[in-house]
């Protein structure tokens, strides 16, 4: 809208939350898998991943002169939807015309040299995935993780925008709006950072475990071997493993037979379902709660809550989430929202 001058009349910043909350509502009606990003005040982001993800945008100068522009637009809610795929982002993102504007991010994967160095330089480090993911790791691994080129941030020659808006600017307005829309996602699940990056994070949590189990072998034998094919990895290690596909205690391939002399009779080591440990009865316990939470809430209900709720970290309730849906158990009926089958 135009005034005497010419000029477009401003906009005020509770207009603007209006016009997006509408645009939302009316969304919402024929998409209720719709994931908007909603800031709760003016920080945007607060975990080391989201805060990460746009420390890296705003170093490079390609991003930094105009990225400054999405800020305003991600905190008044203008950013409609946002969804992380392998690779990609997608995202609608509300401007001056009625209709959103569809932004496009493309990120290429992880080179394979890179990720194999990262992989090299954090072997033998013990540390769980839910520190991994709570970004609770030691300053090296922060500066392996964000090194400039050689990390697993993306540069500038590794992201492909794009925008349905008239602006001719590669980076207008919608588009970093986007992009700091991933840091406010990556808040809610770090763990999709390795979904857009297209790496396996059982890789850097799996390898710590095969090592240290061969560790173990070489040095106890045999006796300790077959104790160990039996125990609780998860408890043994001090690494979470629930609702990681391909990282198991079975998974591990058996031990051959190295003492040389002939087997003993002896009683069969006990399993863990026989002597369960803390940690395995609270973990136990806390997939019970989700799921119960869950069940009683068929219209469904977001991570936000039910971490509230049920006092569990929103990374736990993730990985629980990810066991409960590949059994049936429950269903996903957006992002990070979740109801009765």
């Amino acid at each position: 809208m135009s005034s005497w001058g010419g000029y477009h009349r401003y906009v005020t910043v509770a207009e603007k939350k209006q016009k997006a909350a509408k645009k939302l509502a009316q969304l919402r009606k024929t998409r209720p898998d719709i994931a908007p990003i909603i800031i709760a005040g003016t920080t945007l982001a607060h975990t080391w991943w989201g805060r990460s993800w746009n420390k890296n945008l705003e170093r490079y100068a390609d991003f930094s002169n105009r990225i400054g522009r999405g800020k305003s637009y991600v905190r008044h809610g203008a950013v409609l939807d946002l969804q992380v795929s392998a690779g990609e982002v997608n995202a609608l993102v509300q401007g001056t015309r009625t209709r959103p504007y569809e932004v496009g991010i493309r990120i290429s994967a992880v080179k394979n040299a890179s990720w194999n160095r990262i992989k090299k330089q954090c072997r033998g480090a013990l540390f769980s995935l839910s520190e991994l993911v709570a970004g609770k790791f030691p300053r090296e691994f922060s500066e392996i993780f964000f090194a400039e080129g050689e990390g697993l941030f993306p540069t500038p020659r590794e992201i492909t925008l794009a925008c349905s808006c008239p602006d001719w600017a590669v980076m207008c307005k919608h588009v970093a709006a986007a992009l700091y829309g991933v840091g406010a996602r990556l808040d809610e699940n770090p763990l999709l950072f390795f979904t857009l990056r297209r790496v396996d994070i059982n890789e850097l949590v799996g390898q710590v475990v095969e090592e240290k189990t061969d560790d173990l072998l070489t040095k106890a034998k045999q006796k300790s071997g077959k104790a160990l094919h039996g125990a609780d990895l998860s408890d043994l290690f001090g690494i979470e493993l629930d609702g990681l596909p391909g990282v198991s205690g079975d998974a591990l391939p058996e031990k051959a037979d190295t003492a040389g002399s002939p087997k003993k009779s002896r009683r069969p080591p006990r399993t863990p379902a026989a002597r369960p440990t803390r940690r395995a009865a609270g973990q136990k316990k806390a997939s019970l709660l989700i799921e119960e939470t869950i069940k009683r809430h068929p219209d469904g209900i977001r991570v936000a809550e039910l971490e509230e709720r049920t006092g569990v970290s929103r990374t736990r309730i993730y990985a629980v989430a990810a066991r409960l849906k590949r059994d049936g158990t429950i269903r996903s009926l957006g992002h990070g929202i979740y109801g009765a089958p």
